[in-house]
């Protein structure tokens, strides 16, 4: 495995998590830590085979992140959009909760 291949799914991930979470600066903080933290804990992995493992895992979240994840807007009339793209295609949409959205004034 080459240095490189890490690189390039590295950036995919972050690629995918600016995209998704374009406007939301808590949302890109919190994603780009945690992918970082993510492969930092598998700095020393030397075995070949989990290499290949966690790169195929990291190419299917940068997937999952492009293709399922979505982000609701409040809009000027106290509501939530949303706006899939094409890429968003067949995708289930699941609303959160009442108790989980932010109570407006």
């Amino acid at each position: 495995m080459s240095r490189g291949e890490a690189l390039r799914a590295y950036r995919g991930l972050l690629r995918a998590t600016r995209k998704s979470f374009a406007g939301d600066t808590l949302m890109l903080n919190a994603s780009a830590m945690e992918v970082r933290k993510k492969f930092e804990e598998n700095r020393g992995v030397s075995s070949e085979t989990q290499i290949q493992k966690l790169l195929e895992e990291a190419r299917e979240a940068s997937h999952f992140i492009s293709t399922m994840i979505v982000q609701a807007k409040l809009n000027d009339r106290g509501g939530y959009e949303v706006k899939a793209s094409p890429e968003h295609a067949g995708a289930t949409l699941e609303l959160p909760s009442e108790e989980s959205l932010p109570k407006s004034v």
